[in-house]
């Protein structure tokens, strides 16, 4: 088919892609005319393994532009996959998903509208209501919510465990059931609403897991536990499993920390206050505030103190600093006295603060040069290759919070480490 894909963020560029590698021809339509400019030169404006390859592989079947008549010129599907980023009520905002819908008025041509980016319930009854004022009654509406881990995007598109698709007549249901034809994953139909729910709950749940994780952590230092020891058995129950139950300084990105909020706010103008998810959501943002504590102890205050951040993505293989905790802790160190410094492969750091007053470093060896302390923030992978031993008598003070239990504390111990993981107060420091 011919597929218009508005939105050339992480979502829309990698739905692009993917739906090109299945054969679909695809214009994708941004406003940022930068990274349209970026994208027809050959340049990919975010990092996502795999996707740059895809997007060489497919160029005939990919096209680019700012101009929404131009995309949808000729297409059969329209995909919105534009940010829903929360308004200062919470609240997520649609603007951009309707000023998709308003720029299609003219697609009459078109056989269905699909949603992929996350919204709340009750969305695709107004996107449906905005398509009818605009002339586009005889056009289609689906949910189709994506289910794709950044680091991992490209693998999750076309290996998923489940394609969703919400939708009230068998005829779109079907149109984006065969767009997804040579995808080898369970295909679930249902009602809009439950399919936009579906959504929203996956990732509530998800952060859910690790908040908790991070609860348990937080009993197991206080009890003399070890996290790491606890949250291997109990993954063992099958009931339970072992995915997202591990400890560490909180969630971030662009997903948990919106999607959370919009399931709460959503609750709460329905009338129901969500004492779960305001307890998730509490959990993870004491969670970034505590390495800061920990080293205010170990360090004796901050002030005038040097520490390196290792990491400053919110997670491993990606260039996303969205919602990161090292945001939170960076302006928290920074409001103690401390001089930070950082190191991450592939973050783009703006200019703006903390992150303007923190000084960047080309290798973690070099961050914690004259350091009193240093955090694993990100579990790079590219930590576990430091010389950990040659490094230990650079540092001021060898005190390490390993903010994601990455490292082993025996090992940390051995040579000089006055080491700090998360929930493991059992092991010698």
């Amino acid at each position: 088919m011919r597929i218009a894909v508005f939105g050339a963020g992480y979502i829309g560029l990698v739905t692009a892609a993917c739906f090109a590698e299945l054969g679909h021809t695809v214009a994708v339509r941004d406003i940022r005319s930068e990274a349209v400019t970026a994208l027809r030169a050959g340049r990919t404006p975010i990092h996502e393994p795999g996707l740059d390859t895809l997007l060489t592989r497919n160029a005939d079947r990919l096209s680019y532009t700012i101009d929404a008549d131009e995309a949808v010129r000729g297409a059969e599907v329209a995909y919105i996959c534009v940010d829903t980023p929360p308004t200062a009520g919470g609240d997520a905002d649609l603007s951009r998903v309707f000023a998709v819908v308003r720029s299609l008025r003219d697609a009459t041509h078109l056989t269905a509208v699909v949603v992929k980016s996350t919204v709340p319930v009750g969305t695709g009854a107004r996107v449906r209501t905005a398509l009818d004022r605009v002339g586009l009654r005889h056009v289609g509406y689906a949910s189709n919510p994506e289910f794709t881990a950044e680091g991992t995007a490209v693998h999750d598109f076309l290996h998923p465990d489940r394609i969703v698709i919400g939708t009230w007549d068998e005829q779109t249901a079907a149109c984006v059931a065969d767009l997804h034809k040579d995808v080898p994953g369970t295909i679930v139909t249902l009602d809009v609403e439950s399919a936009e729910m579906v959504k929203l709950t996956a990732n509530a749940f998800l952060a859910t897991k690790i908040s908790f994780a991070n609860e348990i952590a937080n009993i197991c230092d206080l009890v003399g536990a070890d996290i790491v020891a606890v949250t291997r058995a109990v993954g063992l129950d099958q009931r339970i499993g072992p995915h997202f139950l591990k400890a560490g300084v909180g969630w971030g990105g662009s997903c948990f920390p919106k999607d959370t909020l919009a399931l709460k706010q959503m609750a709460r103008n329905a009338g129901h206050s969500p004492q779960l998810l305001d307890a998730v959501i509490e959990v993870n943002e004491l969670q970034h505030r505590r390495p800061v504590v920990r080293l205010r102890a170990a360090l004796g205050g901050l002030d005038g103190a040097r520490v390196a951040l290792l990491g400053t993505t919110f997670k491993p293989g990606t260039d996303d600093m969205r919602q990161a905790p090292s945001t939170v802790l960076a302006a928290r160190l920074l409001a103690e006295g401390a001089e930070v410094r950082c190191w991450d492969p592939l973050a783009k750091l703006p200019d703006t603060a903390p992150w303007s007053h923190v000084s960047r470093s080309p290798s973690p060896a070099h961050s914690m040069a004259e350091a009193d302390a240093a955090v694993i923030v990100t579990e790079w992978p590219e930590l576990l290759d430091v010389d950990w031993p040659v490094v230990r008598p650079t540092m001021r003070t060898p005190v390490i919070l390993d903010g994601r239990n990455l490292l082993d504390p025996a090992t940390m111990k051995g040579v000089g480490y006055h080491y700090l993981g998360v929930g493991r107060s059992r092991l010698p420091h």
